[in-house]
């Protein structure tokens, strides 16, 4: 079949769509020519994670199109539509923190990282390498200038005021021509230009000393060391103050890493790495990499720096900014410094990398294997808690492709008797993918119970009421507590697996993380509960103070920290003392 589909194939720009047994789309890709590129896939040996894509697929569709622009954009739609399991150029990657210049009469300095929703990019300044490194310039600049540090105007000056790091905008007229002196001179040093404050610090400095505030001295002599050590060493040559990205690559034993310098007014400021498998052509998969990487949360420079060989044009085109490979000078340097670390960190974690696969991808192919499963991208566990008698809770953890996927993870809080295991597993394997047909979820190749023969059986009989076929299996611990076993299949056998093996660490990490997450939910509620019931015997706290105590405080241990004047600010005298005293024997 798919022989005879790549004989029609044109020899045109277009985009592709891999598809698995099941129909789904699991990887995008865009090509000059259409054929050649998807005859590639078919032919020759593959290695690493492109020999794993090949494997699965057993269809492909094809959209032919005009220009390689036409396919760079759609193909950037498809991926953002289908959301492909093997397209994971961006997936995973951190967005950058930046300091923002508020455009309001009085500006004030903020960190953000949601740029995206940002109207105003005049303002944003960055991206810095983490957030202490912005938050460091944040606090220096207000040390400096004292700026309104309050999001509304208060009635009454703040402590800032008090220690000279406001005007006291809220009480005081402050002239625009002031403001907007401080606003011109902190933009000067966000762009890179250190000498103004640099020389300020040094005047304050020398004040100090002279009138003998010698603690004040060396607090000053602190900020300029900061300056001249963390931030003046991050100078570049680059002739010219324009704020531009430089990417450099470097592809080896079928991975890609790839850097970029983010160079704002010749400083070098911060940096970002990426290392991933190159499943697609070298230079189809960075110009894909570059055009995408701007989609999130990352301001576009004046100028972008690439190696030779890359369509510029395209880039240039799609990004709407000038892209530039020069062949000599600073520019040509940089660009060689960004691929020469490109290469370092390819060479420093492939051995880190390969470990890892090991530990995930590969340990997950062999419990696939082993269960004669067609195929294991997602796997839901579950496991119970009754811990202390109450408040009985189930908990759901995910891993997709042999790794955590937290932000699927699931709580349930169970309405049955607390004290039967089987009736528990019941109403949450019934919750769960009774949802999962409601919503038109994604169903998991494998589930697993943290349990014996009883509660698989249990789980199979809810999935079979649903007209579910998915597999369920059990990890059976022995007697001192440790997994030692693999129960799956109907009838239900027991497989052994050795304890040394990657596989069994795999099962164990899997096993441990859903019951921590169980236990934390718990302990969560059991606080929550304990909490409510302190509540209700303090005398004065009636239903309203309750519910305002539960929201704003949540546990116990959060209102113990309270001191007494602080009970008293919420709470009338009387009920504050005897919830404080009461406080204060809890636990004892």
């Amino acid at each position: 079949m798919i022989k005879d589909k790549l004989s029609l194939v044109a020899q045109k720009p277009g985009c592709y769509l891999m598809k698995n047994k099941d129909g789904n789309i699991i990887y995008v890709g865009k090509a000059k020519k259409l054929k050649n590129r998807l005859s590639s896939y078919f032919r020759g040996t593959h290695y690493g994670k492109t020999a794993k894509l090949v494997s699965e697929i057993v269809d492909f569709d094809y959209v032919v199109v005009n220009t390689e622009m036409e396919a760079l954009i759609l193909e950037n739609n498809l991926i953002k539509q289908y959301n492909p399991k093997y397209n994971i150029l961006l997936k995973d990657d951190k967005s950058y923190p930046y300091i923002e210049l508020t455009n309001e009469t009085v500006p004030r300095l903020t960190i953000v990282r949601s740029i995206n929703r940002k109207k105003n990019l005049n303002h944003l300044y960055g991206p810095y390498p983490n957030v202490t490194a912005a938050r460091n310039i944040v606090n220096l600049l207000n040390r400096m200038y004292p700026l309104r540090k309050c999001t509304i105007y208060n009635k009454k000056p703040c402590l800032y005021y008090h220690i000279n790091q406001c005007l006291g905008y809220c009480i005081n007229q402050v002239s625009n021509s002031k403001i907007e002196t401080m606003r011109n001179e902190i933009i000067k040093f966000l762009k890179g230009d250190h000498s103004l404050i640099t020389e300020k610090i040094k005047k304050e400095m020398l004040l100090e000393s002279e009138l003998m505030h010698y603690e004040k001295a060396k607090e000053l002599k602190e900020l300029l060391d900061y300056i001249e050590i963390v931030l003046t060493k991050q100078q570049v040559e680059m002739g010219d103050m324009i704020d531009r990205d430089v990417f450099g690559f470097y592809a080896d034993k079928s991975y890609l890493a790839i850097q970029v310098f983010f160079i704002r007014g010749s400083k070098l400021i911060g940096k970002h790495s990426k290392i991933f498998p190159l499943l697609d052509d070298l230079y189809d998969t960075l110009t894909s990499y570059i055009t995408k990487f701007y989609d999130k949360d990352v301001v576009k420079p004046k100028e972008i720096l690439i190696p030779n060989n890359l369509n510029n044009e395209l880039i240039s085109a799609y990004l709407n900014i000038k892209v530039l490979s020069p062949v000599k000078g600073n520019k040509k340097k940089i660009i060689d410094m960004a691929c020469d670390n490109a290469k370092i960190l390819l060479n420093e974690k492939f051995e880190l990398i390969k470990k890892d696969e090991e530990k995930t991808t590969l340990a997950n192919e062999e419990l696939k294997t082993i269960l004669k499963l067609p195929k294991l991208d997602r796997i839901e566990i579950f496991d119970n808690s009754n811990l202390f008698g109450n408040f009985n809770v189930s908990g759901m953890v995910v891993y997709i492709d042999g790794k955590e996927a937290k932000n699927e993870y699931r709580k349930y809080k169970i309405t049955v008797d607390k004290n039967d295991d089987y009736k528990t597993m019941k109403e949450v394997i019934y919750r769960r993918y009774f949802r999962v047909l409601k919503d038109n979820l994604v169903k998991p190749d494998l589930i697993i119970v943290d349990g014996g023969i009883g509660q698989i059986n249990i789980a199979r009989d809810v999935l079979e009421s649903l007209n579910l076929d998915i597999m369920v299996a059990g990890l059976k611990k022995d007697d001192k507590h440790v997994t030692s076993k693999l129960l799956a299949f109907d009838p239900i056998v027991e497989i052994d697996i050795d304890k040394k093996s990657n596989l069994f660490h795999y099962l164990e990490r899997m096993q441990d993380e859903v019951h921590n997450y169980t236990i934390n939910y718990h302990k969560q509620l059991r606080s929550k509960g304990s909490l409510e019931s302190v509540l209700s015997n303090i005398s004065g706290i009636g239903e309203k103070r309750r519910i305002m105590l539960l929201k704003k405080y949540k546990s116990i241990n959060k209102l113990k920290e309270l001191t007494l004047q602080q009970l008293e600010d919420i709470l009338p005298k009387g009920v504050a003392n005897n919830l404080y005293l009461y406080l204060q024997e809890f636990d004892k």
